[in-house]
């Protein structure tokens, strides 16, 4: 009981924004994923997981069901990771979460109703089924090999994540047994956005109109636009009639109602442009791709490097069109008693983004000083011959990494894909960095047999 209790307290502490906010915090798209229950709708651009996975929390009724239980699954897997190292312990996990809560950016996650808080999850159990599997008991197993897929599933750029764990289980040749664990999180995950797409948009895919996304990215960065300045007008593409006026940002030829993305040359608009635009946009990209290999992959490798190192939460904090794109889903499919919570909160009275910085300076400290620790510590375990608290290290270093690379190289860089993430670093300077004491085992991590995984 006083574990529970003890996940129970930090899961309130990682709720504190929400809680100083008056309400869950929300987001422009938080929009989108309520109205894949509310309308219901299968919205073009994203995988029917997270709207779902949100409903069963908060059943049309309150939003702060939905991020109780963000929290809820960040403190378990944090008081996991602790465990599997020796290190759990009641007052230790408060202090740990209450540290966590106050030097980085994972309340402000947790507290969000965006799939954001669920990146994490995804590679904290994806590292704990694999190379904790030993620490867990059978009730936490299953729970692990249920959620992970699930929480990877409900963001693309996941995906590649998972993949660059099972590619770290391989390069540390940790056995079938340790590979076949973190591969079930990927083809789970992969399962379910094939079903889900192929039973909304008729199409077997697990990106139906992922191209749209990245030729976004290859307009700014230039690549793209160089294309459409060679190939138009001979191509026909319906881009070659707005050389002049390409968007500069990727935002707003994504989603601005007078980019080319979303209207005719006219003017007449276009409904879900970015799906229409795909079968287009595929054609543009690998164009591109063929005329400028190099500079593509130079180009998403400084967009890596950028994302690596933008974690600010201030993207989420002060979007002057949250209220008007979120409020309608609130008034259409909750009480009124929920909407008027949502109406009181800081956010919607403009006063959230003052509270966020008055703790927000403390996070780029608080990495600032923990990355150094983080990167050494494994050196502590590889010299400790642990193989398998080793991988749990590195599992959660490649997580943070593979996330900066999938999203700042396929997308764009958003500080607020990098904050969701970059809480691990400090996470993990706090509970590797001491090492295990020499002559003393560490719970699951006797030596074994290689066949044993």
């Amino acid at each position: 009981m006083t574990a529970l209790a003890a996940i129970a307290g930090g899961a309130l502490l990682l709720l504190w924004p929400a809680l100083a906010n008056g309400y869950p915090i929300l987001f422009t798209d938080t929009g989108a994923f309520l109205a894949q229950t509310v309308v219901p709708l299968m919205i073009w651009d994203k995988p029917w997981i997270y709207g779902p996975f949100a409903f069963l929390f908060h059943q049309h009724v309150t939003l702060w069901g939905t991020a109780a239980a963000q929290a809820l699954i960040l403190s378990h897997l944090v008081w996991l990771l602790a465990r599997a190292l020796g290190r759990a312990g009641p007052g230790r996990h408060l202090l740990l979460c209450a540290g966590l809560a106050l030097f980085t950016a994972l309340p402000w996650s947790v507290s969000l109703i965006m799939p954001d808080a669920l990146t994490p999850a995804a590679i904290l159990a994806t590292a704990l089924l694999a190379w904790g599997w030993e620490t867990l008991s059978r009730g936490e197993r299953a729970w692990l090999l249920l959620l992970a897929p699930v929480a990877a599933a409900s963001h693309l750029s996941n995906l590649p994540v998972l993949f660059a764990l099972l590619v770290l289980a391989g390069l540390m040749r940790a056995g079938w047994g340790v590979a076949g664990r973190a591969a079930l999180p990927l083809l789970g995950a992969a399962g379910l956005i094939l079903a889900t797409n192929a039973v909304g948009h008729g199409r077997l895919a697990l990106s139906p109109h992922g191209s749209t996304f990245l030729l976004a990215r290859l307009l700014v960065d230039g690549p793209a636009a160089r294309t459409l300045a060679a190939r138009c007008p001979e191509a026909g593409w319906h881009l070659c009639a707005f050389l002049d006026r390409l968007p500069t940002h990727s935002d707003a030829f994504l989603w601005h109602p007078d980019s080319p993305v979303n209207r005719e040359a006219d003017g007449t608009p276009i409904f879900l442009g970015g799906a229409r635009l795909s079968p287009e946009a595929r054609e543009i990209v690998a164009e591109t791709l063929r005329r400028e290999p190099l500079t593509v992959a130079l180009q998403g490798l400084h967009n890596f490097l950028r994302q690596l190192t933008t974690t600010r939460i201030g993207d989420t904090l002060a979007n002057p069109d949250t209220t008007k794109v979120v409020r309608p889903r609130i008034a259409e499919g909750f009480p009124p008693a929920e909407l008027r919570r949502h109406d009181a909160a800081l956010q919607q009275r403009g006063r959230l983004a003052a509270l966020g910085a008055a703790v927000a300076w403390l996070h780029p400290l608080a990495l600032l000083a923990a990355t150094p620790f983080a990167l050494l510590a494994w050196a502590r375990w590889h010299a400790a011959a642990r193989p398998r608290a080793l991988g749990l290290l590195l599992a959660i270093l490649v997580g943070v990494a593979g996330n900066a690379l999938a999203t700042g190289a396929l997308s764009g860089v958003f500080p607020r894909y990098q904050a969701r993430v970059a809480w691990m670093i400090p996470l993990v300077a706090v509970l590797f960095w001491r090492g295990p004491r020499p002559g003393l085992p560490v719970p699951g991590y006797a030596p074994a047999r290689r066949a044993a995984g």
